[in-house]
């Protein structure tokens, strides 16, 4: 078997290794040792080795080396091992150690200490980032929880429309960057859904997309619930709680109807998107956070900057990459899928049966203007689809002849007895009639111009004893 001399092993080990004597002074010190600290062998043998490199506790604040388990391995004549604790190099850094200081014994007697200590930086650095990353996970589990209560989704973008290829194309540019977004449309138009499209084709789709719908805040709480506060911080705040800007570190922050942000609340959101940094209410611990913003609104910001509703320098942040989501008259094409989509939906969530629609039925639903867009859709299938429960599909829309109302206004108080409603049908059907030549079925007949069934009219005509 080989031996090798004592100083070749120190000099080979990776860790770092010194000695000490019963008074404290290094007595020798190997490379990895001169190394880790800066400080050379020449200048460490003889000097007392607490002073040079273990002086003070990870805050700076004085370590006596009364209190140094190094001194108490010789002293006592006991191991010890310690971790998380710090040696100072000569250029006044500290790095965080482990290290075993063991007695050394001649004669029963304790002369000195052997100290052998690791630079453990980086795996503190990798439990650290454990540990973010593990209440990363759990902050975003409570917010799936919450959102899995709260959620009124209204389906994924469908469609084939120009309007709809637009807007995809423009998912498809800006997704991959991390430029701000800024979607505008009227209300009920899916600016959620192009939110999560975006987020969904970018690097940080695997974060949570974290929603704040900024218009159900209260004015009082919109600083908590945008950074969080610690505990005490105001009456009620009975524990530390993370902020939205908390829970999306990593990943997308969605602010729907940014618009109604307070104006004194706006600057300090403008503060996070310039410096990505933020205090939490109560705290003066300034945090950074690497967060995507995509925001939404279905008010003209752009008019509320230039009359002082709205910051104009927030407002240039945002409308990096603006995104106009057309209202569902504009996506007509669109609209049979949708419909389709959002009855079979409906279908499956209320446990009623499935009815089908018809080409009737979609006559109807292109004929209404729909001013509260997709949303609007989605309500009116469900409760077409809880009406019919897998008979014919019987639609409820409002305003059904909005296309009448512009050329002839209607009193909206007029209350009818049902003799007037006989004598009004009767007027509407001689009329159909008269504009149609007295034709009824095929291209530009009554029943088409009525969005009725030939047979329904032909009964209607029957039972009113109308001429053809």
């Amino acid at each position: 078997m080989t031996k090798y001399p004592t100083q070749l092993i120190l000099d080979s080990a990776g860790e770092g290794i010194y000695g000490l004597d019963a008074e404290g002074r290094t007595t020798f010190i190997n490379p990895a040792a001169e190394k880790l600290t800066g400080y050379s062998a020449e200048e460490m043998v003889g000097a007392c080795q607490h002073k040079m490199v273990h002086h003070s506790k990870p805050d700076g604040s004085p370590y006596s080396h009364l209190d140094c388990p190094i001194y108490a391995a010789f002293k006592m004549g006991k191991i010890y091992k310690v971790s998380n604790e710090v040696f100072w190099r000569k250029d006044g850094t500290s790095f965080p150690v482990d290290y075993t200081s063991t007695p050394i014994l001649k004669n029963d007697k304790c002369i000195g200490a052997v100290v052998v200590f690791n630079d453990i930086s980086q795996r503190k650095k990798d439990e650290e980032e454990i540990q973010k990353l593990k209440h990363q996970l759990e902050l975003e589990n409570a917010y799936l929880n919450q959102e899995v209560l709260e959620a009124k989704a209204y389906g994924e973008i469908i469609g084939r429309s120009p309007a709809l290829g637009a807007i995809l194309s423009q998912i498809e540019l800006v997704a991959p960057t991390e430029a701000n977004v800024l979607i505008t449309g009227e209300s009920g138009t899916g600016k959620e859904l192009v939110a999560r499209e975006i987020h969904n084709r970018s690097s940080r789709k695997q974060r949570t997309l974290i929603k704040v719908n900024c218009a159900s805040i209260p004015k009082e709480l919109y600083e908590s619930e945008f950074f969080g506060h610690i505990k005490g911080a105001f009456t009620g705040a009975i524990k530390d709680r993370a902020g939205r800007f908390e829970m999306a570190e990593g990943g997308t922050l969605f602010l729907d109807e940014i618009g109604e942000i307070p104006l004194d609340l706006q600057s300090k959101l403008l503060r996070v998107l310039q410096e990505g940094t933020y205090e939490k209410v109560g705290d003066d611990k300034t945090r950074h956070v690497d967060v995507r913003i995509i925001a939404a609104t279905n008010r003209n910001l752009k008019e509320d900057a230039q009359t002082g509703r709205f910051r104009q320098d927030l407002f240039y942040r945002l409308n990096v990459f603006p995104i106009e989501a057309p209202p569902l008259r504009e996506r007509m094409e669109d609209l049979p899928a949708l419909a389709a989509h959002f009855l079979k939906s409906a279908a499956q969530k209320l446990n009623v049966l499935e009815s089908r629609i018809t080409q009737a039925n979609l006559h109807d639903l292109q004929a209404y203007d729909w001013p509260g867009n997709i949303r609007e859709l989605q309500n009116v299938m469900e409760r077409a689809a809880i009406l019919s429960n897998g008979g014919k599909l019987v639609l409820n829309l409002p305003g059904r002849i909005s296309n009448l109302k512009a050329k002839a206004p209607v009193d909206e108080s007029a209350i009818f007895t049902e003799e007037e409603m006989k004598i009004r049908e009767r007027q509407n059907l001689e009329n159909a009639l008269r504009q149609c030549n007295g034709k009824v079925t095929g291209e530009h007949g009554a029943a088409e111009l009525l969005k009725m069934k030939p047979t329904t009219l032909y009964s209607r005509i029957k039972k009113l004893e109308l001429s053809i």
